[in-house]
């Protein structure tokens, strides 16, 4: 991609952000100030907005144009993306172009692009416009910009190689409520991602039965388990739907008692319960949670501030997560 080429997607990307964000309709001269690679005011200008206008709409972006009291400059003609308007309709992808869907996520997310599309929400932001709630909370425009399709589990290349090459594998599964791992023999028929989580999801040749397996729970690695080429799913097998269908019980909210050091650890302090001083410059306090395999990766994250106590399967799944990124099996 040449250099006017990628400022351009660049510009298009960081305007459909700052017009999805807003609440109200943004004047043109908002724009031009939040949005990085327009020139200054003048002529050049307009005519640049006006050609970015022209090619949303070509592309099918739903620009509306208006004006509010509110904001906008009052009388003063703005824009915005109504955000229910630009949703996707529901998307059903085959096993090979959800694998390829993943892959592509995993680029985005390390992209300049993304980046660059975060700066423009904190431009708006500076210039007082409410882009929604604020920096950092769980449902943060800013946080849904950069796609976060998570595929660092680490079966996640074999098994993505295995449905492309049509061969079946062979891995360790601990499932849920087992004390330990047990061999299986898959012959894949895709990887799917669901809620954050990946599947694979294929014929179990020891059940001799459709399976859907969560990658988080399979123990070292996946192997090949004969000929590329051997396996064939069956015609009219939506995969998909499969591991929708099967999905993980929904579980019931669970406390965790964590220790977090003194002055540290601000993002899990914000919504802990019952902190108290544990001396030696710790805090002990209650964190809720849901599922351990979901809650370890981001409790991780804060490395030693952090230290899980209890239950036993969220520390052991900490554990797990902090041996990984030392072995460099994590970002």
């Amino acid at each position: 991609m040449g250099k006017v080429s990628r400022r351009k997607t660049e510009r298009l990307l960081n305007l459909v952000v700052c017009l999805l964000a807003t609440r109200r309709y943004l004047t043109a001269e908002q724009i031009r100030q939040a949005v990085p690679g327009y020139p200054g005011p003048g002529e050049a200008f307009k005519r640049m907005f006006e050609r970015d206008k022209e090619e949303l709409r070509e592309l099918g972006v739903p620009l509306e144009v208006g004006s509010d009291t509110d904001g906008g400059g009052g009388e003063e003609i703005g824009y915005r993306i109504p955000p229910q308007d630009y949703e996707l309709p529901d998307v059903h992808l085959t096993p090979d172009e959800a694998a390829v869907l993943g892959l592509a996520a995993r680029v985005w997310q390390r992209a300049s692009m993304a980046e660059a599309a975060s700066g423009a929400l904190l431009k708006l932001r500076a210039a007082g416009v409410d882009t929604g709630p604020g920096a950092g909370a769980p449902n943060d425009p800013a946080v849904g910009i950069e796609p976060r399709v998570d595929t660092t589990d680490p079966a996640f290349p074999a098994l993505w190689e295995a449905v492309r090459d049509g061969r079946p594998v062979t891995f360790e599964y601990q499932g849920v409520g087992r004390t330990a791992a047990a061999r299986r023999h898959l012959e894949p028929w895709g990887v799917v991602s669901r809620r954050g989580r990946w599947y694979v999801v294929g014929h179990d040749r020891d059940r001799a039965d459709t399976r859907v397996f969560r990658l988080s729970r399979i123990i070292g690695d996946v192997a090949p388990d004969g000929p590329a080429g051997s396996v064939a799913v069956p015609p009219g097998t939506d995969v998909r739907r499969l591991a929708f269908d099967w999905g993980d019980p929904v579980a019931e909210p669970r406390p965790a008692t964590v220790r977090l050091r003194r002055g540290a650890a601000q993002g899990p302090r914000r919504w802990a319960t019952g902190v108290r001083d544990a001396g030696d410059g710790w805090d002990e306090a209650v964190l809720t949670f849901r599922d351990a395999d979901r809650f370890a990766p981001y409790l991780a994250r804060f490395a030693d501030d952090v230290v899980v106590l209890d239950p036993p399967d969220l520390r052991e799944a900490v554990i797990w997560q902090l041996k990984a990124v030392l072995a460099g099996g994590d970002q």
